[in-house]
């Protein structure tokens, strides 16, 4: 007896392609390793698809983009899944039990995407409002299923959809800001963390408002910030600034090329009450290291968390080179024996490569390093195991010889 024919269009492997690595775990296929005829081609980026082996079998269900570098992103190992209201309900509804172990308050990244079993979905939890990029066609097609699930699950009242972004470009989705669900947040939103306050505008900010992901690493930083003179430099909404400051930091300067973000970065100062511990700086922050080294100033902990310079493979050696001169301008501007913070976002740097560049810009600055920490993002930031692109986030901390 034959088993049914599935209602989704078929994908297949080709004969050199590596099965094993998907049945193991990996949730993506190549376009180069599909056998791409004239009727796989027919099939639209986002559609649901049934993927299988070059044998016939089948390795599970997923999106469809063949005309991507990614041609198959897995959903479930099942082919026999439907993609519907209460898969959904299932994976989101495990992401938040996760995030409801992890923090007291309900301020985190909720879903985020591959690390989640979501791929392209990013949710970000502010209190009562949810920021979603959905990243992917196949979300775009489901927007009011999410809306539904979401809200539901969590009770929040307002839901904001943030289509904006290199990655939704990729896909050929349109740029777009919109409310999807309840009243639009008429100010920033306070965001307790690590005894800090921030001000997240998930109206008008960066992405969703707010980094969630380095909160585990601005904890490691204010243990190091008691009494201590602090520079941030890329600070945007003051990270690191105002963590250090919550924990007894003397000084902390942030830098960064926004108004608009040191603007909240000052106003979180001055919720927490530590307005006259506080100075901002705005402008190109190697110009603003320069100017500073120049003036002769000195630091007990210098931080610098910029943004990704090496999205992509194409930018990997211009990335190194910037990273190197952040770690070259920044390494003088530590007091002897003092502590020295670098980060990295670029999906495309791994972190060999990453603690190298930073190696060299310190020695080219005449210092001498001992790295004291390694930090990644934290834990509502699940990283897929077989993905090293997940674990985007890299901090180094390192004391500076006397």
């Amino acid at each position: 007896m034959t088993a049914p024919l599935s209602p989704y269009p078929v994908l297949r492997l080709k004969p050199k392609a590596d099965a094993r690595a998907i049945r193991h775990g990996h949730p993506w296929a190549w376009a180069d390793d599909l056998v791409l005829d004239r009727r796989a081609r027919t099939v639209p980026t986002g559609a649901m698809a049934v993927l299988e082996d070059a044998n016939r079998q089948p390795l599970g269900m997923g999106v469809a983009s063949v005309e991507a570098r990614i041609g198959f992103r897995i959903l479930d190992t099942n082919p026999d899944t439907v993609i519907d209201t209460g898969w959904l309900r299932a994976r989101i509804g495990a992401a938040l039990r996760l995030r409801e172990r992890l923090y007291d308050a309900p301020f985190y990244r909720m879903v985020h995407a591959e690390g989640d079993g979501l791929p392209g979905l990013i949710v970000d939890r502010f209190g009562d409002t949810l920021v979603m990029q959905p990243n992917a066609q196949w979300l775009e097609d489901r927007e009011a299923m999410l809306a539904e699930v979401l809200l539901s699950l969590t009770g929040c009242t307002t839901l904001i959809k943030n289509g904006t972004g290199r990655a939704r470009l990729a896909e050929g989705l349109p740029d777009m800001l919109e409310v999807l669900a309840g009243p639009a947040p008429r100010e920033p939103i306070r965001v307790p963390m690590n005894g800090a306050t921030y001000l997240a505008d998930v109206m008008g900010g960066q992405k969703t408002g707010l980094f969630y992901d380095q909160r585990d690493t601005h904890q490691f930083a204010a243990r190091l910030a008691r009494g201590a003179q602090v520079l941030d430099v890329f600070s945007h909404v003051g990270g690191f600034a105002l963590a250090c400051l919550a924990h007894g930091a003397a000084r902390a300067v942030a830098v960064d090329a926004s108004a608009p973000a040191l603007a909240l970065a000052t106003d979180g100062a001055a919720a927490m009450g530590a307005a006259d511990r506080f100075e901002i700086r705005q402008g190109d922050a190697f110009a603003q290291m320069e100017a500073l080294a120049d003036e002769g100033a000195t630091f007990d902990l210098v931080i610098a968390d910029p943004p990704a310079f090496a999205p992509s493979k194409q930018a990997l050696q211009q990335g190194l080179r910037a990273y190197e001169r952040v770690a070259r301008l920044a390494a003088p501007l530590v007091a002897e024996g003092g502590m020295l913070m670098l980060c990295s976002c670029s999906h495309a740097v791994d972190l060999g490569k990453f603690r190298a560049a930073c190696l060299r810009g310190i020695g080219r600055a005449g210092r001498t390093p001992r790295l004291i920490h390694t930090g990644f993002a934290g834990p509502d930031h699940p990283q897929h195991p077989s993905l090293t692109e997940t674990g985007y986030l890299k901090a180094l901390a390192f004391h500076l010889a006397p």
